[in-house]
């Protein structure tokens, strides 16, 4: 009996083997990880598992392209008439004063990422712009300034505004006066303080681009000054974070900014001797539920 066999009947026998018997499945390449079913609930990076001792493909992948959006955030400039444009469309602004554009010290991008005391105070133009209009005195100043995430003010700037004007309505027609909106460009929070002080505003809100994160390139942070003035430090300040639609809404961070707000013209003040409790009620309501920090 011969032993020799052709290619046909060996990939004719390899078949028949498959047919016959059932092949084993090779291990899985990607460990998981026992913290996975976490990330239904956060945006945080958690349970990625592992491939040997490395992460997998594409979960290295997905950090890569956060890592690029959070560059794109900061480096990105600001659509000023695109913005305007999202603005003029607030049925809330309809006769409100025209917008005043404006801009930092920092001629550019790279002077503003690397003398960060430039971006605080306005440049003589826009100075010289505010004092012109010899403002009569206001209870708010809204200061929207790209900071360090353009993308943040460009999708959260007007809903949020919109928002605001809606809460603020609440209180009657005429319980808030507000300046000309100002938007600053290559600008730091504490340049509203400037805008502030030349625009006559007892209290100033500034609305900026915050450093973006790996999982959030688009937070804008809310910064709420009363007297506002050049020279103040943070601590004279209240600040709400991560405004956006995956994290602070709109309407709630509106209802916050409402407290603080009432709460600083009765007061006189913000900073630190301001306290956020707008939230207490929820706390303590319902269920016996108490919040040990007041008890």
């Amino acid at each position: 009996m011969s032993h020799d066999s052709s290619p046909s009947d060996a990939s004719s026998a390899a078949r028949e083997g498959q047919q016959g018997t059932a092949v084993s499945e090779s291990p899985a390449i990607v460990t998981p990880n026992a913290w996975q079913l976490l990330g239904q609930f956060t945006d945080a990076r958690i349970g990625l598992g592992r491939a040997g001792i490395s992460l997998p493909t594409q979960r290295s992948l997905e950090f890569q392209l956060a890592h690029a959006r959070a560059q794109d955030a900061v480096h990105l400039p600001l659509e000023i008439p695109r913005l305007i444009e999202d603005l003029n469309q607030l049925p809330a602004l309809e006769n409100a004063p025209d917008l005043q554009r404006l801009h930092s010290r920092a001629v550019d991008r790279t002077t503003y990422l690397q003398r960060p005391d430039y971006g605080r105070r306005l440049d003589a133009a826009s100075c010289e712009q505010l004092s012109s209009l010899a403002p009569e005195p206001a209870d708010l100043a809204i200061v929207i300034v790209d900071g360090l995430s353009s993308l943040a003010v460009q999708n959260n700037a007007a809903p949020f505004i919109a928002a605001l004007l809606e809460t603020l309505a609440e209180d009657g027609p005429d319980a808030w006066t507000l300046t000309p909106i100002s938007v600053v460009e290559q600008g730091r929070v504490a340049i509203g303080d400037e805008v502030g002080e030349l625009l006559k505003a007892r209290a100033v809100l500034v609305m900026v681009g915050e450093r973006p994160g790996l999982s959030s390139p688009d937070s804008l942070g809310l910064y709420l000054t009363w007297q506002p003035r050049v020279g103040l430090s943070d601590a004279s300040r209240n600040c709400i974070s991560n405004v956006r639609p995956a994290g602070l809404d709109f309407a709630m961070a509106a209802q916050r900014l409402h407290y603080l707000l009432r709460e600083a013209r009765k007061l006189g003040l913000t900073g630190v001797g301001l306290k956020d409790r707008s939230g207490d009620n929820s706390l303590e309501s319902g269920g016996g539920i108490q919040n040990f920090l007041l008890s």
